[in-house]
């Protein structure tokens, strides 16, 4: 059981589906995962599956890491006078006599003293480490008296932090390895998300950086977590990599020796720690070479004094500098205890550009290398891995949720019957369908002639050849009619496969055909009756006289549920029959001419107050039902008969019937918007005017309700992935576009083509300065407008003369998988878009353009 998109719909086509199954979005066909799998979505389905497993846990380690980034103050602040004790007139102690008060009070060696040239600065000292010890303890002392601080507030669980961040709290070197995965996975979510954003105009740094809060739903969560990732970007990379080289020996270990630095010493497998170190009779006195330090490292601000544990050794000390560029850049000096001589001196500035590399990776991922502003800046991205992975998993539910929708739908054709099963051949049942009504009807059909015990096999004409009818005995077809009497855009190379073939080859095939149509065009259920004759001229025989349905007349779908209950022998119950969905009361609030002086119909900006609940998506439609200039509807007054979608008589006389709009908007524009053709004609001695496009126009009040329905429209969807998109319109049709241009923008996406005709520049630019707007800041990549009436007669330009002239662009866009959108007038614009695109591609081109989803029509 195979199935195909269903693609555009002329907008007063009877195959569009009610409100509550329009939602579903019909399944991809082979072709189009073909299409959709090349190399951007393999990275987008990776990004995904990294970001909900990796990425959970990823949580910990920001959310870790944020807290660490400002421990210092943190602990301060838990523990005042501890490390800062008020300034004192008396000279602060020297290392050697707090390291004598330390080891006589505690009865442990002093292994090295942490010294501060800030007056108050409470020294730090560290004794040796006690066997099985990776280091020692520490204590702060006080500068003045010697006495030992109390111990940190908080510093236990700086230290369960820290562990936590940089091993999971696992064992430490198991720990670290699960670290610098993750690290790398968010590495890959870093680089993989530049990838799948990355626009047609790089450069252009509003389309990176900018973010719209008025965005809602799914638009809102993507661009929050799209624009969020790129701010953070930099500085994950920067995170991940420095990570890295402290989480695999390898890495770090190869970086230390291309910089210069000794090995470290690799630990004895068993071990847990140092060798105890044997205890000196008596401490070395560094007096004169604390003197000789400050005589030669003036400006210095921090010290670490590492103390000689045999007499002979020089003392070592690791200074920073006043001047320092970051707080690892500490330059080195080794003094002689005896005589206060010098015997090693390295200024930071003077060591190896190696050392000094390795020296700024702590800085960067702790954000100090560029001051307090980089330790916010790491502080909030680390705070942002949280965030990401919130929406992620929001977006990604979604996804699973959509998708759950549409197997629930084709998952209840699969059931079967209980009973009695017929074991011949499968009756096919086939759809030809445009906005998705044909295949919900022909779904529908199916599951119910399965309940009767009856074997189907469902089929898409998109993906069909004529030839695999000879297949089957039975076969029952819901054909809807695009504009006047075509085949649905997906269909067209079956029909004209069909057409081409010759003979009687479906002898002995019974055909049952179900036609969707309106009866404001003139060919009814145009497609469904060709179809029918030409299979019939082949051989095949009707089940029973072919059943019209204008728009969701129950009649005829009652016919038709009679008809399959002939067929199988069985009951069934009613196909097609649901709920209306209800029009609401939208208030009228702005109409705005947009074409003063024009020489073609006056067209009017319609502005709505959008209902509290009410939403939709670009390139949907608003069905609204007009009334009389006296404003009673078709239950009360009548008015002229009806000639398409957009054209009406004057007030008396006809059949009110809805009329579809394509919304100009989107739900964060905060009002609903259409582009309305004011349409007229002579009615007698008077001026008549179109029964929607008057009323909305003309006599509906400002302030006014207006009663409307929304529709979505599934079969012009936006493309909200970084695909290419071409927009081809003509006067109204600007609405339809206009909407995914605005979600495009939202959404970040930049590789636009817009090519629009009108008639007179000077009176027909149409939304002029909002497209000039998105060229100029790059969102439209390339804008095309077209005025027939401004060229000489007989040199007059249209929409489908630029594209012909553009052939090669065309192609070169249509390479890279551009989907190519059309809105407009059915006769002129869009059947001379078709023909050149036949003219450029080939007939196959286009089919298979349809047949991937990549040529979607909503032409009136």
């Amino acid at each position: 059981m195979t199935t195909s998109p269903s693609l555009p719909l002329p907008r007063a086509s009877a195959d569009t589906a009610p409100a509550s199954q329009q939602q579903r979005q019909p399944a991809a066909t082979p072709q189009q995962r073909r299409w959709h799998w090349n190399w951007k979505q393999v990275w987008f389905q990776l990004h995904w599956f990294i970001g909900i497993t990796a990425g959970t846990v990823l949580v910990i380690i920001g959310l870790s890491g944020a807290t660490l980034a400002f421990k210092d103050e943190l602990l301060d602040l838990m523990n005042p006078g501890v490390r800062h004790v008020p300034v004192e007139t008396r000279a602060a102690l020297t290392p050697a006599q707090l390291g004598s008060i330390a080891a006589a009070e505690h009865g442990q060696r002093v292994a090295s003293v942490t010294m501060y040239a800030e007056p108050g600065a409470a020294p730090r000292l560290f004794f040796a480490p006690k066997n099985g010890q990776r280091r020692g303890e520490s204590i702060y002392m006080h500068p003045y008296t010697g006495a030992t601080q109390p111990a940190l507030a908080g510093a236990a669980f700086f230290e369960w932090t820290e562990s936590l961040h940089r091993w999971l709290l696992l064992p430490r070197d198991p720990g670290r390895q699960v670290a610098g995965a993750l690290a790398l996975c968010l590495l890959g979510l870093a680089l993989s998300g530049l990838y799948l954003r990355w626009p047609r105009r790089p450069l252009d740094w509003r389309t990176w950086l900018t973010f719209d809060p008025a965005l809602k739903g799914r638009s809102f969560l993507w661009n929050l977590h799209a624009v969020a990732g790129t701010w953070c970007l930099v500085v994950y990379v920067a995170l991940t990599l420095t990570g890295i080289y402290w989480s695999y020996d390898v890495v770090r270990d190869n970086i230390d020796a291309w910089a210069g630095k000794p090995p470290r010493v690799a630990q004895a497998p068993g071990k847990k720690g140092p060798p105890k170190e044997k205890q000196e009779a008596a401490a070395i006195d560094i007096s004169l070479a604390w003197r000789s330090f400050q005589q030669h490292a003036p400006g210095w601000t921090l010290s670490s004094v590492r103390l000689p544990t045999r007499p002979g050794e020089a003392v070592q000390f690791t200074w920073l500098a006043s001047d320092a560029p970051h707080e690892r850049a500490r330059s080195r000096m080794a003094i002689s205890a005896a005589d206060g001589s010098i015997t090693e001196n390295e200024p930071y500035s003077q060591q190896g550009l190696g050392s000094r590399l390795v020296n700024i990776i702590y800085p960067l991922h702790m954000g100090t290398y560029f001051g307090l502003p980089g330790r916010i800046i790491v502080t909030l991205a680390s705070l942002g891995l949280p965030l990401f992975a919130i929406t992620g998993w929001m977006l990604y539910l979604g996804r699973r949720k959509a998708k759950r929708a549409v197997l629930a739908q084709r998952a209840m054709l699969g059931a079967g019957a209980p009973g009695n099963t017929d074991t011949g051949l499968p009756t096919l049942v086939a759809y030809a369908s445009q906005s998705g009504q044909a295949e919900r009807l022909a779904l529908e059909s199916a599951r119910a002639l399965q309940q009767a015990g009856v074997a189907v096999d469902v089929q898409s004409l998109d993906q069909f050849d004529p030839a695999q009818l000879r297949q089957y005995e039975r076969a029952l077809i819901v054909a809807s009619t695009f504009g006047e009497g075509e085949a649905p855009d997906g269909t067209r190379r079956f029909a004209r496969l069909l057409q081409a073939t010759t003979g009687t080859p479906l002898a002995g095939l019974e055909v049952g055909m179900l036609a969707l149509g309106d009866r404001h065009y003139s060919e009814f259920c145009g497609f469904g009756h060709a179809l029918a004759r030409q299979l019939h001229a082949l051989g095949a025989r009707a089940l029973f006289p072919l059943i019209e349905v204008d728009k969701h007349d129950p009649a005829a779908l009652a016919d038709w549920s009679k008809a399959l209950a002939r067929c199988s022998g069985s009951a069934i119950d009613a196909i097609g029959v649901q709920e209306e969905a209800s029009y609401a009361e939208w208030r009228l609030t702005r109409r705005v001419l947009l074409n003063a002086g024009s020489a073609g119909g006056e067209l009017h900006e319609i502005t709505l107050a959008i209902p509290a609940g009410a939403t939709w998506e670009a390139g949907a439609l608003a069905e609204i039902i007009p009334c009389n200039a006296d404003g009673s509807d078709g239950e009360h007054g009548h008015v002229g008969t009806a000639g398409n979608a957009n054209f009406a008589g004057n007030a008396s006389n006809a059949y009110h019937a809805p009329r579809s709009y394509s919304i100009a908007s989107l739900p964060s524009d905060g009002e609903l918007q259409l582009l309305v053709r004011q349409e007229t004609h002579a009615d007698g001695a008077k001026q008549g005017y179109g029964l929607g496009s008057g009323w909305l126009t003309r006599f509906a009040p400002l302030g006014g309700t207006i009663r409307l329905r929304l529709q979505a429209n599934p079969a012009f969807a936006p493309a909200l992935v970084d695909v290419p998109c071409i927009y081809i319109g003509n006067g109204s049709g600007l609405a339809g576009l206009r909407s995914h241009l605005r979600a495009r923008q939202r959404a970040g996406l930049a590789r636009n083509w817009l090519l629009f005709g009108e008639r007179q520049q000077a009176f027909d630019s149409i939304c002029g300065e909002e497209l000039q707007g998105w060229l100029d800041n790059g969102h439209l990549a390339r804008l095309d407008r077209v005025f027939s009436r401004d060229g000489e007669t007989g040199q007059r330009e249209y929409v489908q003369d630029r594209l012909r002239a553009s052939a090669q662009e065309l192609r070169a866009w249509l390479e890279q998988g551009a989907i190519l959108y059309v809105c407009g007038s059915l006769q002129g614009m869009a059947a001379g878009i078709d023909a050149v695109l036949q003219e450029i591609l080939g007939q196959d081109g286009v089919d298979a353009l349809l047949a991937a989803g990549r040529y979607r029509r909503d032409v009136y």
